[in-house]
């Protein structure tokens, strides 16, 4: 299936810390409250079940006060590479529907280059939040590491 990039977020940061390291990180449900979340939000609780098929929720506010509450199902879980998993909102008000999420950490020297697409979306305009959403996160995934 092709991308539409128009409805499609793509953004990517280099993390100086190993593939490795940086795939705990974003998997490791007590680091990824310190580090997850758009500028100004926070991550109010994770769990999942790091296997194919196994589910996760993630309870965050964003900004402003708002709780929205994510899940989604992991389809790859290829350690230290890459993830992809559906993403959804229980918020009625705010549903787009289920998308998907590819997040690559690609090493580049001492580092690593994480580069998370995140596709399937109705609209253009609805990608705006999650692209500052995901950037706010890596920005973050950054300064952990700093």
């Amino acid at each position: 299936m092709m991308i539409d990039p128009a409805r499609t977020v793509r953004v990517s940061r280099v993390i100086p810390a190993t593939p490795e390291k940086v795939f705990r990180t974003w998997t490791d449900p007590k680091l990824v409250l310190r580090w997850h979340g758009s500028r100004g939000g926070r991550i109010l609780g994770f769990q999942r079940d790091l296997v194919e098929g196994g589910a996760f929720k993630l309870r965050m506010e964003v900004a402003g006060g708002k709780v929205y509450h994510v899940f989604g199902t992991y389809r790859e879980v290829d350690f230290p590479r890459r993830l992809v998993y559906t993403w959804d909102l229980e918020e009625a008000e705010d549903w787009v529907g289920e998308t998907l999420v590819t997040v690559e950490f690609l090493p580049e020297g001492e580092a690593t280059r994480v580069v998370i697409t995140h596709e399937g979306f109705p609209t253009a305009e609805d990608t705006e939040g999650p692209r500052s959403g995901w950037a706010g996160c890596l920005e973050n995934l950054e300064l952990l590491f700093a």
